[in-house]
């Protein structure tokens, strides 16, 4: 597993006692083409104000680059939530990846490698951010199509938590199809169990790929899959949200 930093300058603490309350989402945004198979960046700009989420992480994110719009930096614009990127492979220049919006400062982000195999790469953007002015770990990934590959993914994700004292969130799409699967269980016996509203496809949401996970887990307050008429139709996933309060 592989790291890459990226450090921004300190800020100070406010007499807040907690980083909460707090709002987060994720979304998978299928490369901002909707169901309608239309590339329409501001219809999912759209969506995330519609969640008006405190932070968003999301994947499949056009990164720029091989004459490719950068979906994220019209994102920030649209929505004036500030950015990180997490690149996770090229294709011709093209760069695509994770990324995650925040309301409040980026303090420091890292890569992570969780790349398996000769499968397509993936990874994982590793962000602190600072909320009414306390650190909060926020770990946005994508992972793989294969159960042995989420496996080792999981297993990788897992050992960043070892040493954790900060409140740690890890969210996005984990591509389980199997609610029994060795990777939701050994999630769960981190995390605790969360709900897990169903969000793909997003016009008939069977399946509970995307996820948001929480320590501590008694934080959390309410989950659930926001599933707008016009959610429906920007990506074929929709956003799961999280409300976490004291």
């Amino acid at each position: 597993m592989n790291y890459s930093t990226e450090q921004a300058p300190a800020i100070p603490a406010t007499a807040s006692p907690s980083p909460w309350p707090v709002v987060i989402a994720t979304y998978n945004i299928h490369g901002a083409v909707g169901t309608d198979r239309r590339f329409d960046p501001m219809r999912i700009a759209a969506v995330i104000r519609e969640l008006d989420a405190d932070i968003v992480a999301l994947q499949e994110v056009p990164l720029g680059g091989g004459g490719m719009p950068d979906v994220l930096a019209m994102l920030q614009e649209a929505t004036g939530l500030v950015g990180a990127e997490g690149p996770t492979f090229s294709v011709a220049g093209r760069r695509y990846g994770n990324a995650v919006l925040s309301r409040y400062p980026i303090m420091a982000t890292r890569a992570i490698n969780i790349s398996f195999g000769s499968r397509e790469p993936r990874g994982a953007l590793d962000t602190d951010i600072y909320c009414h002015g306390h650190p909060l770990r926020v770990i946005a990934t994508h992972l793989g199509l294969r159960p042995a590959e989420r496996r080792a993914q999981i297993r990788n994700l897992l050992e960043v938590f070892d040493t954790e004292e900060m409140p740690v969130i890890l969210l996005g799409d984990v591509n389980e199809w199997f609610v029994w699967g060795r990777p939701l269980r050994w999630l769960v016996s981190h995390f605790q169990s969360v709900p897990a509203p169903a969000t793909f496809p997003s016009r008939w949401p069977v399946f509970a790929l995307d996820r948001i996970w929480i320590r501590p887990r008694h934080r959390l307050v309410h989950v659930e899959a926001h599933a707008t008429p016009l959610a429906r139709v920007a990506s074929d996933h929709l956003p799961l949200v999280a409300h976490i309060d004291s």
